[in-house]
């Protein structure tokens, strides 16, 4: 199937991995439908899109809230009668900080937005998809995901459900033409990512450990947003369920 008339959805579109992301699939002829929270950021990557020739839509939305979900799904099945492609992708990080001060707000919003918003997100798009007889599903987890960060423990246990959430969903629909997997960044340098030095600095809380870069740099968005576009292909038309590390041998 031409990507020309493919659709995708990606949340989290208005920044790091889901724009760069976002800005693949469009250079690769995917109509996309771009979802954020924020409209500034989001309207930034439309533009950017646009510029470039591509076809995109911006849709506002909070991925922890139901009807926002709905909506961000129904306005694509409305513009453009199909999703072949969800990048399940919005996410946050927690501060870097000792287990037993972890605030139940802090725990409550990370689970809402990291574990949720991946659940809602399936729960919506995949009868579209069950309609089709085809679709990817990719969801952003995190090297954390696969082995837990010091200090970051509830972060980890959003990503560990992340993984568990992509490969019991695959499992249900492996035979119904839905392949769903899940993307493991690691060492990403994004907004996200660099919100996390600051955050340490201005707490002047350092954990005792901190991961080992080991090919000596930092991962690109780009380089991320090339095995999600491989995920989302025909290329990838044997995988599912499978959990792809792109963290420079983080987790190795």
């Amino acid at each position: 199937m031409s990507n020309d008339n493919q659709v995708a959805v990606v949340t989290g579109a208005g920044s790091g991995i889901g724009r760069a992301t976002s800005i693949k699939l469009a250079g690769n002829g995917y109509k996309v439908v771009l979802v954020d929270f924020n409209p500034a950021t989001g309207e930034e990557t439309l533009n950017l899109i646009r510029n470039e020739g591509g076809e995109c839509i911006f849709v506002k939305a909070d991925v922890s809230n139901q009807d926002d979900v709905q909506a961000y799904v129904q306005k694509t099945v409305d513009k453009y009668g199909r999703i072949d492609v969800f990048f399940n992708n919005a996410g946050i990080i927690q501060k870097f900080a000792p287990f037993t001060t972890v605030e139940l707000e802090e725990y409550e919003r990370i689970m809402d937005i990291n574990v949720k918003g991946v659940f809602l997100g399936m729960k919506y798009v995949i009868p579209i998809m069950l309609e089709q007889g085809r679709g990817s599903i990719i969801n952003t987890a995190s090297s954390a995901g696969i082995r837990p960060e010091h200090s970051i423990a509830v972060y980890s246990a959003s990503k560990h459900a992340v993984i568990g959430s992509t490969k019991g969903a695959a499992i249900e629909y492996a035979n119904k033409g839905i392949r769903i997997n899940a993307v493991c960044p690691g060492g990403i340098v994004t907004p996200l990512f660099k919100s996390v030095g600051e955050t340490l600095e201005k707490t002047g809380y350092v954990p005792e450990e901190m991961s080992p870069m080991r090919m000596g740099r930092h991962g690109e968005p780009d380089e991320v947003a090339e095995a999600v576009l491989f995920l989302a292909s025909d290329k990838a038309s044997f995988m599912s369920g499978s959990i792809v590390s792109v963290d420079g041998s983080l987790t190795v």
